[in-house]
């Protein structure tokens, strides 16, 4: 019997869970909140700016483990031989000479622009900015395969960003790391930055790498973005590995710190939304949905059927970046779980009331909202963007204002499957991961009516850590591919929600609604912010 560990690295948790990779039964699994994060540290929401400590990372590791192999049977741990990870992306550090992020270092514990940068901070618009406008002035536009516009929510407007504002951290800022890639070094003890084993889909939907061109962009490209960045490519990377790739073995102070063996395989990471299709089974012409407080959509594609075409507007299309050999397809919203979270703190009643209220109402008529109140991932990356409630009325009621923001939220997500489609990539089946997909038939019911698709929720609360497992043991040797984990290790489906006809038609008269408030919200209200 063998046993894989896969660690999902969400917006406010570590979760941990242990696989028999034989049949996917999970053995055990921990979920551990970071401490910093919890009480809101380094975080000033005004501004956009989201920053997590990595000691949250370290310490959550370590104990997301050891309590999974305490709820194991004994023996367990001699049985483990594998490990992965999925993190949020882009969420990026900076790191010195021996590949240190910088707020482990005591002069800059303190410091959040020496901390990771959370994929959902937004204080690097301007820099972005500064990407695309140089990307299409350019012989060679490098955000091509990103969707043809960069996103403040990436790597190297973040890093740009810091550096710019903090002079006190640029002299020890030698190099830079994702979270996901950071992870696997440190277990293995390849931390120098030379050393570090990259990830095909961090960097090539976050970081502008691509074969076609060398890699990364150049250095003149760079330093054009910004002069703080100069030599920093050199003191990158040029070869990119899928996940099915071996970093190395765990190294014998962490096999100590996590109760394992050093025989225990580590695999190259990812980003959590791309291991999560794969716990759900991806295959192609099949729309994944992560389902969070955002989300992030994933498709794969035959290099045949994609040829040479660039999709507009998503978040990348990346050779590798979810199954090796088959292209990876990432869109997503900026904010989906989030906006139903600040609703109910700003009328103060929780969700699960302001959902039996909402549900037991008519489809909106008269109120319709945008769903951009973190701005908007996909189509068409626009972080200047804010949200927008129209048609509010003296007899507008917290509940009629809930149903229009999960409208909204469902409208957006047509949005993305209808910027696929228009491309001509087709998608057979929907399928939902995550907590929503499994905890609001309200939600999903909406989504599918919307849609006019169904949807099939993936039956692990745990999707992206399993991904994380399954691709732990191909790089543990136990199947030869991804595709043959998958067929192993997963557990199908808990539910299947189908479209109601009569909604589907109301909801595609509101969405064209909803499509001209957009366009008055991001054209005349919001353009020149």
């Amino acid at each position: 019997m063998k046993y894989v560990i896969g660690l999902d690295y969400g917006t406010d948790s570590c979760r941990a869970v242990i696989v028999e990779t034989e049949t996917g039964k999970e053995i055990a699994s921990a979920v551990k909140y970071y401490p910093r994060w919890k009480e809101g540290k380094y975080c000033v929401p005004a501004k956009n700016q989201y920053r997590q400590h990595p000691s949250d990372y370290v310490e959550s590791l370590e104990e997301s483990v050891k309590e999974a192999l305490s709820k194991s049977p004994a023996g367990t741990a001699e049985k483990v031989v594998g490990i992965s990870f999925d993190t949020t992306g882009s969420t990026p550090v900076l790191i010195d000479k021996d590949g240190l992020p910088l707020a482990l270092r005591p002069e800059y514990a303190e410091n959040p622009n020496a901390m990771f940068v959370l994929w959902k901070d937004h204080t690097a618009i301007a820099e972005a900015a500064k990407i695309n406008e140089l990307a299409k002035k350019s012989a060679i536009d490098y955000t091509a395969y990103e969707g043809g516009i960069y996103s403040s929510e990436w790597v190297w407007a973040k890093i740009s960003h810091v550096l710019s504002v903090d002079e006190s951290i640029r002299k020890e800022a030698y190099s830079w790391v994702e979270h996901c890639d950071w992870m696997t070094a440190l277990l293995t003890g390849k931390t120098k930055p030379e050393e570090i084993v990259r990830s095909r889909c961090a960097a090539g939907h976050k970081a502008l790498w691509h074969a076609q061109w060398g890699g990364l962009p150049p250095e003149e490209f760079l330093t054009a973005i910004n002069p703080l960045l100069k030599g920093f490519r050199s003191r990158l990377f040029e070869k990119t590995y899928t996940s099915d790739t071996q970093v190395g073995n765990l190294s014998a102070e962490w096999a100590k710190k996590l109760g394992l063996t050093s025989n225990v395989v580590v695999g190259v990471g990812a980003f959590d939304c791309h291991f999560g299709a794969v716990g759900a089974e991806i295959k192609p012409k099949t729309f994944v949905r992560v389902i969070g407080t955002s989300t992030c959509d994933i498709m794969v594609a035959s290099p045949a059927e994609m040829q040479d075409k660039l999709i507009p507007g998503i978040c990348g299309q990346v050779d590798g970046s979810v199954i090796p050999g088959l292209i990876g397809l990432e869109a997503g919203q900026s904010g989906f779980g989030d906006v139903y979270a600040w609703f109910s703190k700003f009328v103060n009643k929780s969700i699960p009331e302001l959902t039996e209220e909402a549900e037991k109402l008519p489809i909106s008529e008269t109120l319709i909202a945008t769903d951009w109140l973190n701005g908007r991932r996909t189509p068409d990356a626009n972080q200047l963007v804010k949200g927008t409630i129209a048609g509010l009325t003296l007899g507008s009621t917290p509940a009629m204002v809930f149903r229009a923001l999960v409208e909204a939220t469902a409208y957006g997500s047509k949005a993305i499957i209808d910027r696929f489609l228009e491309n001509g990539i087709e998608i057979k089946e929907v399928i939902g991961i995550g907590g929503i997909s499994l905890k609001s038939p309200f939600v999903m019911q909406t989504l599918a009516d919307v849609l006019g698709m169904p949807i099939k929720v993936a039956k692990t609360e745990q999707a992206c850590a399993f991904g994380a497992a399954m691709f732990a043991a191909v790089a543990a040797g136990v199947y030869a591919k991804v595709e043959d984990a998958q067929k192993a290790m997963g557990q199908g489906f808990a539910s299947e929600y189908h479209p109601n006809k009569e909604n589907h038609e109301a909801y595609i008269k509101r969405y064209a609604d909803y499509q001209k408030l957009g366009k008055f919200t991001e054209t005349e209200l919001f353009s020149k912010l």
